[in-house]
């Protein structure tokens, strides 16, 4: 199996930007204090983010599929709350 640099690069972003929510994501969940979050942007962001994972796959590009996944589930999560602990 030959890793060609574009794909490290690209596994190192879609490791970086996923892991970035962690710590807002935990912090939700544990605090259910969503105050600070804008529900339009993160509506937005959400959508957004499902559309990359669509493009990730369609495009057969598995770090944006992979990370964008990962980033769906987290940001549904954070905008859950949102919605249920206004």
């Amino acid at each position: 199996m030959h890793i060609k640099l574009v794909d490290i690069i690209g596994y190192l972003a879609a490791c970086g930007t996923t892991v970035s929510f962690l710590p807002q994501a935990i912090k939700t969940i544990q605090t259910k204090n969503t105050a600070g979050i804008s529900l339009a942007m993160y509506g937005l962001f959400t959508a957004g983010t499902l559309c990359w994972l669509i493009y990730g796959i369609l495009s057969g590009s598995l770090p944006v599929a992979i990370a964008n996944a990962i980033t769906l589930v987290f940001a549904s999560i954070i905008l859950l709350y949102k919605i249920r602990y206004k």
